[in-house]
């Protein structure tokens, strides 16, 4: 009850936060407006964890404020010294998806054997619909190039877990969910290059080769640093599916290495050099911090999956912000537009794998995660591919806003649907 009373109080304060914000606004008065709208999105974000109802939103509400904090005061946001801030972009997303797959298995990959009607309808969705409705929305609102090619980018990215989390509430089918992400991700190195070349080919100059590189170094070789973490985070006993498994890890980090021999290096001293850092980075690492994981933590899963969760969410929302910075004078210039082009770029995604699920005549459950799969996408890899094409400023606004804004709509999406019963739907 005591708590309950600090909700209110904070409830209060925002509310009052928000009318100062709006009659310094009102008045001109532009020094105290960040502040006082600062002010008020924290207070709120910390009020709505009082209200059972509308607590999932106030992650997205606290990433709404470093946005805001990010518009006003950019200066603290660019850099330190001669360090870039967006220098963390990339280590902060291999973090993120070193968390997946650190909770992730090759079991996961086993549903599309499971469930092939429900994936393969999922993933066709998820890399037809979104790209197409991305150069639509930016053709209609006629945004420069590099802008336009931002929401290509993110309609050409897979899904994150972030739509898993969303499944979870809506009751719809999570190992399903799962697999499509899995899969999804597997897919990308291939799909998201191939998709921005044909798509925003004519807007920006697209590097294949270069974009399923980054991809690799980005998202598939932090993932197979969590799935060899999480092989033997458990126990060390090499068993041979362990052995196969890992096997199967070191074939894919090989992979990357002669992608990027063939497509840039053409030396074999510099293939077999970089093999050896991933293998020392990604699979050597990863089985000593399971050997000091099993050590300090005790094997405790629970533990490590609440540091992860909030690492990840602390990584996402330091990309949102440091993308934010570098890109204010675009994002001021076109900012209401983008909003509103990311806004319907999510929600007929949302509404069109919804629809194809039903025509397919697909369960309600299956129905319902496709819709958030092919809705919600993974915006931190987006973010990450714009800082190597060196257009973060520009092609990394979408991704940006993209996913605060993909937060709110899935999570309102999925609350209301996990009050309507499968019978209901139907």
């Amino acid at each position: 009850m005591q708590n309950m009373k600090v909700y209110k109080i904070l409830l209060l304060f925002a509310a009052i936060s928000f009318c100062l914000f709006a009659g310094a606004y009102l008045m001109e008065q532009n020094q105290f407006t960040g502040p006082f709208l600062i002010s008020a999105l924290v207070g709120l974000a910390i009020a709505v964890r009082g209200y059972h109802r509308f607590k999932g939103f106030s992650y997205s509400i606290m990433i709404l404020s470093a946005v805001t904090i990010s518009l006003y005061y950019p200066q603290y946001f660019i850099g330190i010294g001669g360090f870039q801030f967006k220098l963390l972009i990339v280590p902060l997303l291999q973090i993120i998806m070193f968390g997946m797959g650190s909770q992730m298995s090759l079991s996961d990959f086993v549903g599309i054997i499971k469930m092939p009607k429900g994936v393969i309808a999922g993933v066709i969705c998820q890399f037809s619909i979104m790209p197409i409705i991305g150069i639509s929305v930016a053709t209609l609102f006629k945004f420069a190039p590099e802008i336009a090619a931002g929401i290509v980018l993110v309609g050409s990215s897979p899904s994150g877990m972030a739509s898993n989390v969303m499944s979870f509430i809506a009751k719809a089918n999570l190992a399903l969910s799962v697999t499509l992400t899995a899969f999804a991700t597997l897919l990308s190195p291939l799909m998201t290059p191939f998709l921005m070349k044909v798509f925003a080919g004519q807007l920006i100059e697209i590097d294949f080769w270069n974009m399923m590189t980054g991809i690799f170094n980005m998202v598939i070789l932090p993932i197979c640093a969590g799935l060899i973490f999480n092989l033997f985070s458990q126990g060390f006993s090499f068993k041979k599916t362990q052995v196969i498994q890992l096997a199967s890890f070191l074939g894919v980090i090989f992979l990357k290495s002669v992608i990027n021999y063939f497509t840039a290096a053409h030396v074999i001293s510099v293939l077999l050099n970089n093999y050896l850092w991933d293998i020392l980075l990604f699979a050597v690492a990863p089985v000593m911090m399971a050997f000091v994981f099993k050590i300090l933590a005790k094997g405790n899963k629970e533990l490590l999956d609440n540091i992860l969760s909030f690492v990840s969410m602390t990584g996402i929302g330091l990309i949102i912000t440091i993308i934010t910075a570098a890109g204010r004078d675009s994002l001021l210039e076109v900012g209401l537009l983008l909003i509103a082009a990311c806004f319907l770029h999510n929600i007929f995604g949302y509404s069109l794998g919804y629809g194809v699920s039903k025509l397919l005549k697909l369960k309600e459950q299956d129905c319902r995660t496709i819709a958030l799969e092919v809705g919600m996408q993974n915006g931190g890899l987006a973010s990450g591919l714009a800082l190597q094409m060196g257009k973060v400023a520009t092609v990394g606004l979408a991704p940006a806003i993209f996913g605060p804004l993909m937060n709110i709509t899935g999570s309102s999406l999925a609350t209301w649907w996990r009050g309507r019963s499968l019978k209901q739907s139907k």
